[in-house]
């Protein structure tokens, strides 16, 4: 069984109530119908509920079982409205700003049904740049409790045993932090480990990844990978984890024991961490494309409750993965 599939049955037994603003967006909508004829998780679109079913028509869906909600017709608007002014407030948040945030950004809108256990969790991202879902997250959620950063993966699926947990591997991170210090690595590396565990259900070995292997070459690139796995040694003992390592000593057991000889994580690892985020976005886009893996994500880690951007290049099937993968994110928040 694939790794989505897994995913998908894991959501199916304990069903979560996910938000999906973007309903101006086709592929949204053709979504929504899979993943209820699916009962993947429970529906929310928030929109004006004639447009949305003008679209689900045109487009030939079926909807029923969605909760379609339209924020001026809330009749918790009034209270949603007031919560995000006193969260604001003291950054200039005015109610009458408040009122006008709620009606005019779905997205702020969608984040407030989950502050306010509407919903378990939000999917956005389709039609929105990542800050756009990012923003009222971290401004509404926050982080979740002794969480410094928030970050961004992608799950691989290689269809390749041999490779990461039977063919399913993490990348992080690929979506968020451009150019994480040696300090954020550390805590990047922790919050996957979660990650991995939360959703794979397998033992997190972690590499550290970099040009160089246990000190075959001489950078500050390379320098920073080696306080990252020197820090994240010393701050979450618990973790298996090894640095600073090429991508094939930490895959390839045969070479691994000739690179790194004597690691716990050469020639295992399934959670990659990556130096930078050019590393982590190529990376991920080269085993997609080139090596014909199924990629899913982007996935935030960090937030209080589950909130996860989309590719604007994403598809409905990805839609359907993001929403089944958030369902878990919230069966465990």
């Amino acid at each position: 069984m694939s790794f989505i599939d897994v995913m998908k049955d894991k959501a199916r037994a304990d069903r979560k109530r996910i938000v999906l603003p973007e309903t101006s967006d086709k592929r949204t909508l053709i979504a929504a119908s899979h993943i209820i004829e699916q009962r993947i998780a429970d529906i929310i679109l928030v929109g004006k509920k004639e447009k949305i079913l003008d679209g689900a028509g045109w487009l030939e869906l079926e909807l029923d079982g969605a909760t379609i909600v339209d924020p001026e017709e809330f009749d918790r608007f009034e209270e949603y409205a007031n919560t995000l002014y006193e969260l604001r407030k003291s950054k200039g948040m005015t109610p009458e700003k408040a009122h006008e945030i709620l009606i005019e950004d779905p997205l702020t809108f969608g984040v407030m049904m989950v502050k306010c256990n509407d919903a378990d969790g939000m999917v956005a991202g389709a039609c929105h740049a990542t800050a756009d879902t990012l923003r009222p997250a971290l401004q509404i959620l926050k982080t979740a409790p002794g969480v410094k950063l928030v970050s961004g993966f992608f799950v691989l699926d290689v269809h390749n045993p041999i490779y990461g947990e039977e063919g399913t591997l993490l990348f992080a991170d690929c979506g968020l932090n451009q150019d994480p210090t040696a300090d954020e690595l550390a805590d990047i590396a922790e919050s996957s480990s979660r990650s991995f565990k939360q959703l794979i259900g397998a033992k997190p070995v972690i590499a550290m990844l970099s040009h160089s292997t246990k000190g075959s070459a001489k950078h500050p690139l390379v320098d920073k990978m080696v306080e990252a796995t020197r820090i994240a040694k010393e701050r979450y003992p618990h973790l298996c984890l090894d640095g600073e390592l090429q991508a094939d000593a930490a895959l390839v057991p045969s070479v691994a024991k000739t690179k790194s000889p004597g690691s716990e994580v050469g020639g295992k690892a399934n959670v990659l961490i990556f130096p930078n985020l050019d590393c982590g976005n190529i990376g991920y886009k080269l085993v997609q494309r080139l090596g014909g893996a199924e990629a899913y994500g982007p996935m935030l880690q960090g937030i209080a409750k589950p909130v996860n951007d989309l590719s604007r290049g994403c598809s409905w099937e990805d839609i359907v993965g993001v929403v089944a993968m958030t369902a878990v994110q919230a069966q465990l928040v």
